[in-house]
C-alpha cells in the first residue's frame, strides 16, 4: 500500500511540476523518461520511495514553492537627454529586477516615450477590453525638457509598467517582451552581419539575461533565436566552449517544440557535432539523431548552417 501511495504522490507532482508534452509520449519515450527518473516498471520505484507519504507531501510543497515564477519589479530610476545631429529626446532608463530577494542581476535598457506609445497602442489592439482602464501618461505638448514635468512622467511611466505587469494577459504577451528586447535584438544581429562579433556578443548577453527573467511568461523557445546567436559569435571569437554550452543549451527546447524553432533543428545538431569533435565531447548520439532527422525529412530539413540562419534574422 505504502508503494502505491508514493507512486501516486510521484506521479501527480511529475504532473504539476512539468510542462506537458505537445503530443503523446510514445511508448518507448515512456519507458525513457521512467528509466531517466528512477524508477522501473517491475519496481515502481521512484527517488522519494524511502520517504513517508507525509515527508513526501512536506517535499511536494517545498518544490512547488521553489519552482513558482518570481514576480517582476520595473523601474525607471534615471532619464537622459539625448541629442543627435537632427533631434532631441528624452531616453528613461528601465531597470528589471526579480522580486523577493537580492537580485545581482539587475538589468536595464533605455527606452523612449515614443516607444512606450507603440507598445500601448499594439497591446490595446490585442487586449482592447482588459486594458480599457489602464492609460498611458500623456504626450506632453510644451515644457518637454523640463525636470519637473520629467520626473513626474517618469514616475507616471513606471506605474503604467507595474500595471500592465499585472494584467496576466499582458505577462505572457510575446509583444510585452520583445518592448524590453527587441531593439537590442536588431543591433546586436546588425552588428554580427557586420562581424563585430565582440560588440554583438554584449548586447545578445544583455538580452538573455532580460528574457532569463520574462521567461517563465514565455513560449519556451523564447530564447533560442538568442542562444542561436551567443553560440555563432563565440566560435567566430574562436571560444568553442562558450559556443558549444550556448547551442547545447537551446537544443532541448527546439527537439521538444520543433513546429516552433524547426529551422535551427538540423543547424544546431550540425554546430554541435563539429564543436564537439574538436572539443573532445561525445558527439555519436547528436551524430546519429542529426542523420535520422535528415532521412525522415528529406527535402524539407533546412541545410543552411546556423550562421546563415542567424544572419538573416532581425533584419
Amino acid at each position: 500500500m505504502k508503494t502505491y501511495v508514493h507512486f501516486y504522490f510521484y506521479f501527480f507532482y511529475r504532473f504539476y511540476k512539468e510542462d506537458k508534452p505537445d503530443r503523446p509520449l510514445s511508448s518507448n519515450e515512456m519507458a525513457q523518461e521512467g528509466t531517466s527518473r528512477g524508477y522501473t516498471d517491475a519496481g515502481l520505484m521512484c527517488p522519494y520511495s524511502s520517504l513517508t507519504t507525509k515527508e513526501l507531501q512536506q517535499n511536494w510543497r517545498e518544490e512547488k514553492r521553489q519552482e513558482r515564477p518570481r514576480w517582476l519589479l520595473f523601474e525607471l530610476p534615471s532619464h537622459r537627454v539625448r541629442e543627435t545631429v537632427f533631434s532631441r529626446h528624452v531616453v528613461y532608463e528601465i531597470v528589471i529586477m526579480r522580486s523577493g530577494s537580492f537580485d545581482s542581476h539587475r538589468v536595464s535598457i533605455e527606452r523612449r516615450y515614443s516607444d512606450f506609445a507603440k507598445l500601448h497602442q499594439t497591446l490595446l489592439d490585442e487586449f482592447q477590453e482588459e486594458l480599457d482602464e489602464i492609460l498611458l501618461p500623456k504626450k506632453l505638448l510644451t515644457g518637454n525638457f523640463n525636470p519637473e514635468q520629467l520626473l513626474e512622467r517618469r514616475l507616471a511611466l513606471q506605474d503604467y509598467i507595474a500595471k500592465l505587469y499585472a494584467k496576466r494577459c499582458v505577462r505572457y504577451s510575446e509583444h510585452f517582451a520583445n518592448f524590453f528586447t527587441h531593439q537590442e535584438m536588431k543591433k546586436a544581429h546588425n552588428l554580427l552581419r557586420a562581424g563585430q562579433f565582440t560588440q554583438s556578443l554584449e548586447l545578445l548577453q544583455l538580452v538573455l539575461e532580460i528574457q532569463e527573467k520574462l521567461a517563465p511568461w514565455q513560449s519556451p523557445t523564447f530564447m533560442v533565436p538568442t542562444l542561436a546567436a551567443l553560440a555563432v559569435c563565440h566560435r567566430d571569437l574562436e571560444k568553442p566552449e562558450e559556443a558549444y554550452e550556448s547551442a547545447h543549451r537551446a537544443l532541448p527546447a527546439v527537439r521538444r517544440y520543433r513546429l516552433n524553432a524547426m529551422e535551427y533543428h538540423a543547424p544546431l545538431l550540425q554546430m554541435l557535432v563539429d564543436l564537439g569533435y574538436s572539443l573532445g565531447r561525445p558527439v555519436g548520439q547528436m551524430q546519429e539523431e542529426l542523420m535520422a532527422l535528415r532521412d525522415a525529412e528529406r527535402g524539407r530539413v533546412d541545410t543552411r548552417s546556423l550562421k546563415e540562419i542567424v544572419v538573416h534574422k532581425f533584419v
